[in-house]
C-alpha cells in the first residue's frame, strides 16, 4: 500500500468503478503482515514513501523467502541487501523471478523498469576498488527507489586527478554519496569542491590501524567541509536511504 495506489482507489471509488466496500476491505487491511518468523511492515511506502527493506544478513533463506512473499502479495516491490550469492540462488529457488546483483549483494523483485521520481542525479562516488561493494549497494539502492545514480569509482585522493576529471559530473549531482576507507579524506576533498549534500560512508576497507573502519568514520565525523553528514560504517543501504528523500524535496 502507497499513496499512488490510494489515490487510485479513491478516484476509482469517485467514478464509480471500484465499490464502496472493495475500498474499505482493501483500505482495512492490517498495515502489518505476520509471517511464521516476522511482522512485515506493508505500510511503510504509505508513510515514509519508500517500503520495507529486507536485511539479509543474519536471516534464514526460510525467513526472507517468507517475508518476499508477504511483501509481493500486498503489492509492492521487493528489496533484499547483504545476500550472498549462495544464499541468493537458495531464494530464487523458492521464490522465482529475482534479480541478484553480485558485487552489492542485492536482490531485486520488481518491474524491469523503475519509475525515477528523483529531481536530479545521485552520484555514487568510492575512493577504491575495494570500496566498490558498498558503493554499488548504495547506488543499486538508489536506483531501486527511483533515483537516476552516476557512479565515480576509484578515484582515491592518492590520486586526486582522477576525482578533478570528474569534477562536472560531481557538480551537476543533487546529492553526493562518497564512500572511502583508510583515511576517510575523500568526503572532504568532495564536500570542498560542490554546494551540494554530501552523504559520507566510511567503509572498514584499511590495514591495522584503520581499526575496521573507525578511523575513516571519525575523520569524516570531524571534517572541516561543513556540507557532510556521516552514516554508519559500510552502511551503503543508510546513505542512498537518506540521499533519496533528499532528492525528492
Amino acid at each position: 500500500m502507497n499513496e499512488d495506489r490510494v489515490r487510485q482507489l479513491l478516484s476509482g471509488v469517485q467514478q464509480g468503478g471500484v465499490s464502496i466496500d472493495a475500498a474499505v476491505k482493501e483500505l482495512s487491511r492490517l498495515p502489518f503482515v505476520d509471517t511464521e518468523s516476522a511482522r512485515v511492515d506493508t505500510h511503510r511506502a504509505l508513510r515514509q514513501g519508500i517500503p520495507e527493506v529486507i536485511f539479509g544478513l543474519g536471516k534464514t533463506v526460510s525467513q526472507i523467502a517468507e517475508v518476499i512473499t508477504a511483501l509481493q502479495e500486498a503489492g509492492q516491490p521487493v528489496l533484499v541487501t547483504r545476500l550472498e550469492a549462495e544464499a541468493a540462488e537458495e531464494v530464487e529457488q523458492r521464490v522465482p523471478g529475482g534479480v541478484y546483483q553480485r558485487t552489492s549483494r542485492l536482490l531485486f523483485y520488481g518491474p524491469e523498469t523503475v519509475e525515477i521520481v528523483g529531481k536530479g542525479t545521485v552520484a555514487v562516488i568510492s575512493a577504491g576498488t575495494a570500496d566498490l561493494p558498498v558503493a554499488a549497494e548504495a547506488a543499486g539502492v538508489a536506483e531501486f527507489f527511483g533515483n537516476r545514480v552516476e557512479m565515480i569509482t576509484d578515484v582515491g585522493v592518492a590520486g586526486i586527478h582522477r576525482l578533478l576529471a570528474a569534477e562536472e559530473s560531481l557538480r551537476a549531482a543533487r546529492v553526493l554519496i562518497v564512500v572511502a576507507g583508510m583515511e576517510g579524506a575523500l568526503p572532504s576533498v568532495v564536500g570542498g569542491m560542490v554546494d551540494k549534500p554530501v552523504i559520507a560512508v566510511p567503509t572498514s576497507t584499511g590495514y591495522g590501524v584503520s581499526l575496521g573502519g573507525l578511523t575513516a568514520l571519525f575523520g569524516m565525523l570531524t571534517s572541516c567541509a561543513s556540507n557532510i553528514t556521516v552514516v554508519n560504517i559500510d552502511n551503503g543501504f543508510g546513505a542512498a536511504h537518506a540521499a533519496t528523500l533528499i532528492n525528492r524535496l
